[in-house]
């Protein structure tokens, strides 16, 4: 339930506040932080901010990394249920007569991928929009069984046609997931703590791999059943989505309602945050903040980072074990060739999130070096020999898992530079709009008939939009460093920073935020 403050924030308007340039304010306008904070700062025990921030830790994080590993996992059992039997089952791969000799393309396969993301594309904005406006938990908890359902329903598809349908849908309701997260973030934690956190929920990309990767092979012990192996994937899938949907409606609208922080530390939950200037929640929508995100260069810089970062995992998701198998290796052993991948993923988000929150304006410099294993491992890939069981494109394979950090590091970027509820969202979807254009490009690399010459079209194709990443990284530096010496430059008046962090303002429209780089 939400608390008496936090309705009286979200409702008509029953008093008004001085706006920067001393025009009134209604009370719907402002964030909902401010029904239980007053205009000035006010002093709080470090130690129960230590209490406040690890509640936090304990309730958010785990459900944020369970959550997110079922987004992944959804949408990584594709590349494994292909090699049980799923393409053959659903005529996803097909024999072309008219080469010599005939040859096999998987033109339908890379569309089943492709398709989840046209989904995603079309639920993004109205699903964000949706959660801002309304409960975060009802939202979430609703949208989430319905994926659940949807996903079940993957084992009663007996065509390829029948797929593309359940996949486009299944991205159209999943799309809520990993907005939400960014968003519930970016309202929760100081912008310092972001990265860290950001870095924890993303991590599951990489536990998952191995979690999912250990269940798929069990699943491909299985040799009896009225069921084929892949379908039971699914149904596994989809069940536990559905308890996970049950949990989401636990989720409160934001600190000002937490139901696991007494009356006192929501107030310390929400006062921390004032310094950063980047706010709480707010639930009206704003036609002049998602203008001005249309037009944020930042953002542009960001969204196009994601685009080009994200198209590995397009091919990784969806034909990473197929691609393992063309190196010589059988079936169950793509599968375990996945957890060396998973691993790197894993470990490096969490490392570079850890560095993120200790070493102050370090995320665009990491991504840049993250971005080069990718380049190498690609080129491994391409120009190594695919002979029996070769080693160097499998170590090739594993260290493009750097794409894990950074992905991670363009999120925690993109969030923690925004101000403004409805920009959040906006910038949130705006990323995931991005994420989904990199995961359709992707696959629609993998060119079949040119495997004898290790797919050049993919690897070279990621290699460019990994160089495109490194160049965006270096313009958003130095547009980031400018605005910020810009502001350093402007007078302090700490009463007014205090006034205005929770007015719901955008970081253009404050003259106190600060980027961070």
């Amino acid at each position: 339930m939400a608390s008496q403050a936090e309705k009286d924030a979200s409702a008509k308007p029953r008093r008004s506040a001085s706006n920067h340039d001393g025009s009134s304010v209604d009370s719907s306008e402002k964030d909902l932080a401010a029904a239980i904070v007053s205009d000035r700062a006010r002093g709080f025990d470090p130690a129960t901010e230590r209490s406040v921030l690890r509640k936090i830790d304990l309730f958010l994080i785990p459900w944020m990394w369970i959550g997110y590993g079922f987004v992944y996992y959804d949408k990584a059992i594709l590349g494994s249920a292909v090699l049980f039997g799923m393409t053959k089952d659903l005529s996803l791969s097909v024999v072309d007569p008219h080469t010599n000799p005939p040859t096999t393309v998987t033109t339908r396969l890379s569309w089943a991928t492709s398709i989840f993301y046209f989904g995603m594309l079309a639920g993004l904005y109205p699903m964000t929009f949706m959660l801002q406006r309304f409960r975060v938990g009802r939202v979430l908890g609703v949208l989430v069984i319905l994926w659940g359902m949807i996903a079940m329903l993957t084992a009663t598809v007996t065509s390829w046609r029948g797929l593309f349908a359940q996949r486009f849908f299944l991205g159209f309701v999943e799309s809520v997931v990993p907005t939400a997260f960014m968003c519930i973030v970016s309202g929760y934690y100081t912008q310092q703590e972001q990265a860290l956190r950001q870095s924890w929920w993303f991590s599951s990309t990489g536990g998952w791999t191995i979690i999912g990767g250990a269940l798929n092979y069990g699943f491909a012990q299985i040799t009896g059943g009225s069921l084929a192996r892949w379908q039971y994937i699914y149904l596994l899938a989809g069940s536990l989505t559905v308890l996970f949907g049950c949990v989401c409606f636990a989720v409160p609208n934001s600190e000002v309602s937490a139901w696991f922080l007494t009356p006192t530390e929501r107030i310390v939950a929400v006062e921390r945050l004032r310094k950063g200037q980047t706010g709480v929640r707010c639930q009206k929508l704003k036609g002049s903040q998602i203008r001005e995100a249309a037009l944020d260069v930042k953002i542009w810089l960001v969204a196009l980072m994601m685009a080009a970062a994200y198209t590995v995992n397009g091919a990784v998701s969806g034909f990473g074990p197929l691609i393992v198998s063309t190196f010589g290796w059988s079936t169950l052993d793509s599968i375990l060739l996945q957890f060396p991948l998973g691993g790197v993923v894993f470990i490096f988000i969490l490392l570079t999130g850890y560095l993120s929150s200790r070493i102050p304006n370090i995320r665009l410099i990491l991504l840049i070096l993250c971005c080069l294993p990718v380049i190498a491992g690609c080129a491994m890939i391409w120009r190594s020999s695919w002979t029996h069981r070769a080693a160097t494109p499998v170590a090739g394979y594993t260290i493009i898992g750097f794409f894990g950090p950074v992905v991670s590091l363009i999120i925690s970027i993109g969030m923690a530079n925004v101000a403004g509820a409805t920009k959040k969202s906006c910038t949130a979807a705006a990323i995931f709009v991005a994420y989904c254009v990199g995961n359709i490009i992707g696959p629609q690399l993998i060119k079949t008939p040119t495997i004898k010459r290790h797919y050049p079209e993919l690897w070279l194709g990621l290699i460019i939009c990994y160089c495109i990443v490194i160049v965006l990284a270096m313009v958003l530096y130095f547009v980031l460093c400018v605005e910020n010496k810009r502001r350093e430059s402007l007078r302090v008046d700490e009463e007014e920073r205090d006034r205005l962090a929770f007015m719901d303002l955008t970081d253009k429209e404050n003259p106190y935020f600060r980027y961070v780089l």
